[in-house]
């Protein structure tokens, strides 16, 4: 049966062709809409390491002077000194701890004779941290591997560098051992990654990076960066300090992450931050015995990491759905009604009301499909603009598998909800008037 009411529906759009092509762009616009605002929402609102969920966390301490308030809602300063960073990360007292930084490191590509003079240094997005930032983010390597804790400990003049950096300086080749110069410094790579670019990039959220886009570049140990005169992007003094020397410095610049996998396990942690905040406190570097240790998830939405233009964005796109849903909704009253005359003979011959409404509904989600053709033409177009604005996360507005299935799912889904009350208004037709009128 279900073939007949569609070979009856598709006869009925072809006679149509005016009104069945206003339903289709109407709902088409409506989807696209939709379908655009949610590919970027699900883009910018998923979880950046998912096989990690639940176990990164990001610890806080108070190192602010007494006459200085805490931040907002007597929360921790989002960042640490030098000294507490590196008091958490030795202690070891989690599975994996790292201190990060971020820096713009200054590339200067390696080359000799002639080449030497047409390649002019660029700039790159740079991480500084200890060596357990790549097995507790789970970074994956294409050659070689991270730095040891030794060369934290040496300074060693190490780095990795990402594959796209390998590309542009050593064609893509493994480029172990071989040297690069950061900011006028020589360094011996001992790692290339593969292509690794969570969303948010949540690790330099709170240091002055981009929330969104491209992976980073070069990573560095941070020893060895503050050997070679790198500066952070984000530096806070609460104290009159010198800037260049920032391993003594009373200023923030350093966020925390540690890897804890059982609820045990954030408990022990917590309880070693209090006691560290009691210890800083008897020392005379603390005032207050404020801490927080917040999981990555809920550190997210703390941060307000999805912008909240994109939420409204979503909002609206529903709201102007709804209209298309409306007009559509007139648009199938109008040519059920035109067709009283077909439904009287239909239900004249025997067909029951459960079979009308059922033709119509069929009917409905075939202008649903069609509008959802429609509405992926849109997205494309949607995204195409979107990826042409000054967007830190333009780049990453494409439509992906998981999405192109949704928008065929949502279409039929409005189709139906459309074809609702049409479908409905068909089923109470009475045959007698609509034959003595034929």
């Amino acid at each position: 049966m279900i073939g007949y009411y569609i070979n009856l529906a598709g006869r009925s759009l072809r006679s149509h062709k005016v009104l069945t092509a206003l339903m289709v762009m109407t709902l088409g616009l409506g989807i696209g809409a939709c379908i655009t605002t949610l590919t970027v929402l699900k883009l910018l609102s998923g979880d950046p390491l998912p096989e990690k969920n639940g176990q990164l966390f990001y610890p806080q301490v108070d190192p602010f002077p007494a006459d200085r308030l805490a931040a907002a809602h007597n929360k921790p300063p989002p960042i640490m000194t030098y000294t507490d960073a590196m008091n958490l990360v030795s202690a070891r007292k989690a599975r994996h701890q790292a201190a990060v930084a971020l820096v713009s490191a200054k590339v200067m590509p390696q080359g000799t004779g002639a080449q030497a003079l047409t390649q002019r240094p660029f700039f790159s997005d740079g991480v500084i941290a200890t060596a357990d930032f790549f097995s507790m983010f789970d970074v994956p390597f294409k050659y070689g591997s991270g730095w040891s804790a030794a060369d934290d400990q040496n300074r060693a003049p190490v780095a990795v560098i990402a594959d796209t950096l390998n590309n542009r300086l050593f064609g893509g080749g493994d480029s172990i051992g071989r040297t690069i110069r950061i900011n006028d410094r020589d360094f011996r790579i001992v790692g290339v990654t593969k292509a690794w670019a969570p969303q948010p990039r949540f690790y330099a959220q709170e240091l002055g990076g981009r929330s969104y886009g491209d992976g980073d570049g070069v990573f560095v140990p941070l020893g060895s960066a503050l050997a070679a005169g790198m500066s952070p992007q984000q530096v806070n003094c609460f104290a009159d300090s010198d800037v260049s020397k920032l391993e003594t410095a009373s200023c923030t610049w350093l966020g925390v992450w540690v890897e804890l996998g059982t609820p045990d396990e954030v408990t022990a942690y917590r309880d070693f931050l209090g006691n560290y905040a009691q210890q800083q406190i008897s020392l005379g570097r603390f005032h207050r015995s404020t801490i927080a240790l917040t999981e990555l998830g809920q550190w997210l939405r703390d941060k307000h990491v999805v912008p909240d233009d994109v939420r409204l964005q979503t909002w609206l796109a529903f709201g102007f759905l709804l209209v298309c849903v409306v007009n559509a909704v007139g648009l199938l009253l109008a040519k059920c009604l035109r067709r009283s005359n077909e439904i009287g003979v239909r239900r004249a011959l025997g067909a029951t009301w459960r079979e009308i409404f059922t033709q119509f509904m069929v009917e409905a989600g075939m202008v649903g499909l069609v509008g959802g053709l429609m509405g992926l033409v849109f997205t494309e177009l949607g995204l195409w603009c979107i990826r042409n604005q000054p967007a830190q996360y333009a780049g990453l507005a494409h439509l992906d598998l998981e999405m192109f299935l949704v928008t065929f799912f949502f279409s039929a889904a409005v189709g139906l909800i459309a074809g609702v009350l049409p479908a409905w208004r068909a089923c109470v037709v009475s045959p007698a008037p609509q034959l003595k009128a034929a």
